[in-house]
Order: C-alpha cells, then sequence, then structure tokens
C-alpha cells in the first residue's frame, strides 16, 4: 500500500495571487495534484472548466451538498464553491500529493477533516496593492470589488490560524517561499 500522499492548503483574499501562485507551483512541480473546486460562479475569461473550476449550477451544487459528496464547502462573494470527497481520498490515498486553493471557511473545514495537513496563508503586501489588484483584474465592478476587500480584511484577521503565512509581494520570492514549505512538510511526513 503507498504512503499516503499530502495535502497542501493555500488561502488568501481574492487578489492576493493565489492563483498565479498555485500555477507557477505546479509548473516547478508536475507531480503534484491540483484540487479543482466546484462553483456556481460564472467562469472568467481565462478560466477553463474542468482546469481551474468544475463550473455547475447551484442546483446541481446542492445535489453535491445533499449527497455529502463534498469534503468542504462554503459560500464566498454570493456563489458557492466545494471540494470533492472523492477526489482528494483516491488521490492521497494512491500517495499522490494534493495542492489545494480555497477559501478560509473551506481551510476550516478540510484542516478538521484532515489534521496533517499543511495550510499557508498568502497576504497582499498591503490594502492598496490588493486594490490595484482587483481593479486592473477588470473582471468585477466597483461594488463588487469593494465588497472583496470589505471580505479581505475579515480573511486576513484569520491568517493566524494557518500553519503558514507568505506576502506576495516579489512573485518569485513567494513561490519559492511556498516550495520551501512544501519540501518541509514533504521531508516531515
Amino acid at each position: 500500500m503507498p504512503k499516503r500522499g499530502h495535502l497542501i492548503i493555500v488561502s488568501g483574499p481574492s487578489g492576493a495571487g493565489k492563483s498565479t501562485i498555485v500555477r507557477a507551483i505546479l509548473e516547478k512541480r508536475p507531480r503534484l495534484r491540483y484540487s479543482v473546486s466546484y462553483t456556481t460562479r460564472p467562469p472568467r475569461a481565462n478560466e477553463q472548466d474542468g482546469v481551474d473550476y468544475h463550473f455547475i449550477s447551484e442546483f446541481a451544487f446542492r445535489k453535491k451538498i445533499d449527497a455529502d459528496e463534498l469534503a468542504e464547502w462554503a459560500e464566498v462573494h454570493g456563489h458557492l464553491y466545494g471540494t470533492s470527497a472523492t477526489s482528494i481520498e483516491e488521490t492521497v490515498s494512491d500517495g499522490q500529493d494534493v495542492l489545494l486553493d480555497i477559501d478560509i471557511e473551506g481551510e476550516k473545514r478540510l484542516s478538521a477533516r484532515y489534521p496533517e495537513a499543511v495550510s499557508v496563508f498568502v497576504m497582499p503586501p498591503n490594502m492598496k496593492e490588493l486594490e490595484k489588484r482587483l481593479v486592473g483584474r477588470g473582471t468585477d465592478s466597483a461594488v463588487t470589488v469593494g465588497r472583496r476587500l470589505k471580505n479581505a480584511k475579515a480573511e486576513i484577521a484569520q491568517a493566524h490560524h494557518y500553519d503558514h503565512c507568505i506576502v506576495n509581494d516579489v512573485l518569485a520570492q513567494t513561490v519559492s517561499s511556498l516550495e520551501a514549505i512544501i519540501e518541509k512538510a514533504f521531508l516531515n511526513g
């Protein structure tokens, strides 16, 4: 029976750069498996179904909740997000390591279910830079950006619950920091 894989959970406020960091790590570590979450939000222009998220209807998502198919789920910014319990269990049972990009509520649920998981919170350098990044996306209205900034303050207040916290100021340094955390987790596990 293979050794169980590791879970690496990455969270942080919208606009902190989680997706960019995760993509960079996956390019450097192709054996690391990315957990593709389900969501009810519409895809952004550069996102692909089944690659970035599984984009499904709210009805289909709620059926997954009712069938207890999700290891974690939460409503974030008015949309539902969740992670397949079967997918995680099959992957780690097969000895493969899984990288998850999930919100703080999802992290709490996953860390309770998988206490051996390593959690990493990605911080923006400051709120002004976070606002600049959110506006720079060009995908959200001013009202949505305002809501995301308000939510970011509450999320950042939860960073101390994570095993690690990294500030995404210089992308290459942030990726190197996450790589070091992952390497240490693999050596200790």
